[in-house]
């Protein structure tokens, strides 16, 4: 939105959204980001009246706006079903779509069907733009965002050999499940390496909050020895430190790191944090998307790699003992760390060269021209 602004200052804006973009477009702009920040197919079930009345508004605002084009990001559950409204309703009307629905890891199939929809799909990933383009929907890669907010986080530190980053997700239901396995496998680590620490990455006070509320019952780990089960509690509280706003710094100060499912996992592959990958939700949902899912791999450095690059702990193989093992193993041996490193480095690289949002911009704006 930028920097379509630094291309033509009139530009104005309409829609749905988060914060950020809602301080670019002005009071018009609706923050969303809350209400339909829902995880899990069970979830989408609870809360369909919500989407069902937000879509229909949606389309309403579009008509009622006169919009030159529509823009849809990402959320492909809302975001498809409007498209295809929207090119029944107005035939004509410009539909571009930035950053691709994954449909490639679900229903490759339903490309064609989006091309009947969209206009111009704008993607993040590279083997995208082929995989559409060959499928009829007009694509263009134009770079991944993340490369250009990640460039201004860089900061000069040394790793510390026994500090540990766990990354839990950004949101509270993902952390409910997510974190009693790390906490679990930090007290498998602490008997290996007693000196460790640990910092939680908590994107936001509110969940900074609940993750200190479930930390309580464990802040003491388990005694070794007399001395220890003698050691006052407080002493036992500095092996965990939740830290607000903080994931990108503690993915350059941690020696090693635990990562939930996400686009987290590409950030510490951009500061090249060795770490394992973990994910579990409720069963419902995660029967639904093994039977909907078609890759081989979750975790975006290895699609990307199209190899395990890092060890993967899904759902039932989500166990804090062999999490624990293949952690030990990245601050053990410095080969299967350089390897890991490289390999980042490599998919880091097949990203772009940064600018994603000047390249989204420019072919947004030649879009309208062709209009």
């Amino acid at each position: 939105m930028c920097s379509l602004l630094a291309l033509d200052k009139d530009f104005r804006f309409v829609g749905r959204g988060g914060p950020k973009m809602k301080s670019v477009a002005g009071e018009q702009f609706e923050n969303w980001i809350d209400k339909s920040g829902v995880l899990g197919l069970w979830e989408v079930i609870r809360h369909y009246g919500y989407f069902r009345k937000q879509f229909h508004a949606t389309l309403r605002e579009i008509e009622q706006s006169k919009a030159d084009t529509v823009v849809l990001i990402d959320y492909p559950g809302f975001n498809l079903r409007l498209s295809r409204a929207l090119r029944k309703k107005s035939p004509k009307e410009k539909i571009i779509y930035y950053i691709s629905p994954q449909v490639w890891a679900w229903n490759r199939g339903r490309i064609k069907k989006m091309a009947r929809w969209i206009d111009l799909m704008l993607c993040i990933f590279p083997f995208e733009a082929e995989l559409y383009n060959q499928s009829g929907l007009r694509t263009i890669f134009v770079g991944h965002p993340m490369l250009e907010r990640l460039r201004a986080q860089k900061i000069d530190v040394e790793r510390d050999p026994n500090l540990i980053g766990l990354f839990p997700g950004s949101r509270s239901r993902e952390v409910r499940k997510i974190l009693p396995i790390l906490i679990e496998t930090s007290d498998q680590l602490v008997r290996q390496k007693p000196n460790l620490r640990f910092e939680i990455a908590a994107a936001s006070q509110q969940l900074a909050s609940e993750i200190e509320k479930m930390l309580s019952p464990h802040l003491s780990p388990l005694p070794q020895g007399e001395e220890d089960a003698k050691r006052p509690v407080r002493e036992h509280r500095q092996r965990f430190a939740v830290r607000v706003g903080e994931t990108n710094a503690i993915m350059q100060r941690a020696f090693a790191g635990i990562v939930a499912s996400g686009s987290a996992t590409l950030e510490a592959a951009y500061f090249r944090l060795p770490f394992a990958l973990v994910y579990k939700v409720s069963w419902i949902t995660y029967l639904a998307g093994r039977a909907l899912v078609k890759v081989k791999y979750l975790g975006m450095p290895n699609v990307l790699a199209n190899k395990e690059v890092v060890p993967e702990f899904i759902q039932h193989r989500a166990q804090p003992k062999q999490i624990a093992e293949a952690v030990l193993r990245l601050m053990e041996d410095k080969s299967a760390c350089e390897e890991m490193i490289s390999d980042f480095d490599a998919v880091i690289n097949s990203l772009g060269q940064g600018g994603a949002s000047e390249q989204a911009a420019h072919a947004i704006m030649a879009e309208l021209r062709l209009a």
